[in-house]
């Protein structure tokens, strides 16, 4: 029983393997944003280093007209179902082609107002996930268009961020999900540690290289150095 252990441990032990890597830091997440409407900028609320949640509105556009056509669109609804409730009171003694004239009036004003709140909400640009400001393309009173977006703001993950793990392609069957990466920042002695989150399945032709993926937190983007992946 004993040589059959020591067999296995010295299998295992074979088998075990560092494979070279090296590595820089990008955020988990990152978006260019821009408006999806047509007008002025007429205010910004965060700026560059800002720290946002996800929905919470970045900047404005001019929206005086649009504002004015959504409270016009509920007058109308208001009114519209104000005649339909009286319609529907009497409707006994009306035709019922005349009582459907009605209903339409109302389905068609609850259509604009919903169309017309679509646009206002279009002239808010809105943080899609929770994060941190890291760039400004435009200024206050800059005009953009729907038709050509322009970027207005960049934003990061604000603690996560990605190992993008490069390493020889020969290896890249062996390399899985779960396996340990120590890694080390360039001109550091000390070592880390992280989980391969995911293994990209196609290989970098220019470089000839193998892609995996590990998620850290509240490392500085841009940094890069070399490490090993445990394998077995």
């Amino acid at each position: 029983m004993r040589r059959y252990v020591l067999i296995l441990l010295m299998v295992v032990f074979v088998d075990a393997k560092e494979i070279y890597a090296t590595f820089n830091v990008k955020p988990a997440k990152e978006a260019t944003l821009a408006f999806n409407a047509t007008g002025i900028i007429d205010k910004f609320r965060v700026d560059i280093g800002s720290k946002v949640k996800n929905s919470e509105v970045l900047a404005e556009l001019k929206s005086r007209d649009i504002s004015a056509n959504v409270k016009l669109s509920k007058v109308a609804l208001k009114y519209a179902q104000k005649d339909l409730n009286r319609m529907l009171k009497v409707k006994s003694v009306i035709d019922e082609a005349k009582l459907d004239k009605f209903r339409f009036n109302v389905e068609s004003a609850k259509a604009k107002l919903e169309f017309t709140n679509a646009l206002l909400n279009n002239t808010l640009l809105k943080a899609p996930f929770d994060g941190v400001i890291t760039d400004k393309y435009l200024e206050v009173g800059d005009a953009v268009s729907g038709m050509t977006l322009k970027p207005v703001l960049k934003i990061e993950s604000q603690h996560k961020r990605k190992l993008i793990i490069e390493f020889d392609q020969k290896y890249v069957s062996s390399v899985k999900v779960g396996d340990s990466f120590k890694y080390s920042f360039d001109g550091e002695k000390k070592s880390y540690s992280a989980k391969i989150k995911k293994v990209y399945p196609t290989i970098n032709i220019n470089k000839r290289k193998a892609i995996a993926e590990a998620i850290v937190e509240d490392v500085p983007v841009g940094l890069f150095g070399t490490g090993s992946i445990e394998v077995k």
